[in-house]
């Protein structure tokens, strides 16, 4: 215990690990995980970016009325303004012969696909991840499968 103490460098490093650590520790505890939207808007991106293209089909356009939004004040409960409406384009595809349907919330997507125009049955393209082939997009913030 003297030699460690007695010598510096030894204290140096483990000053410098026990700082680290609780630095590990205080960004672990204090960062805040994506939102929803942020989350689904990276899920974009990368199937933007690795996707392969396949053809599909609209099966339904459908608009959700807008729910109060859930949130939690520092005391409990605490009243937020609505939320926006959801639009949600459901869509099938096949991929080696597997048929799979799933749905895009495109909310905020206005720019790319005007929500109105969408109509069942309409043809489009989907990019899906060859790796996880239910895994895909109708729309992203730069591209969009719909003709």
């Amino acid at each position: 215990m003297k030699r460690f103490i007695a010598d510096w460098r030894l204290l140096l490093a483990a000053a410098g690990i026990l700082g680290t650590a609780i630095a590990a520790i205080f960004f672990a505890l204090t960062r805040h995980p994506d939102s929803p939207d942020e989350a689904e808007r990276k899920r974009r991106l990368y199937l933007n970016q690795i996707g392969r293209i396949a053809d599909a089909h609209v099966v339904d356009v459908v608009e959700q009325p807008p729910e109060p939004a859930a949130g939690r004040g520092l005391f409990g409960p605490k009243a937020r303004p609505l939320a926006e409406a959801r639009k949600l384009v459901s869509y099938s595809y096949s991929i080696s012969g597997v048929i799979y349907q799933t749905a895009q919330d495109i909310t905020g997507l206005d720019s790319q696909v005007p929500f109105e125009r969408l109509v069942a049955g309409q043809p489009a393209s989907v990019k899906y991840d060859p790796a996880n082939p239910s895994n895909s997009i109708l729309v992203a913030d730069d591209w969009s499968g719909l003709r």
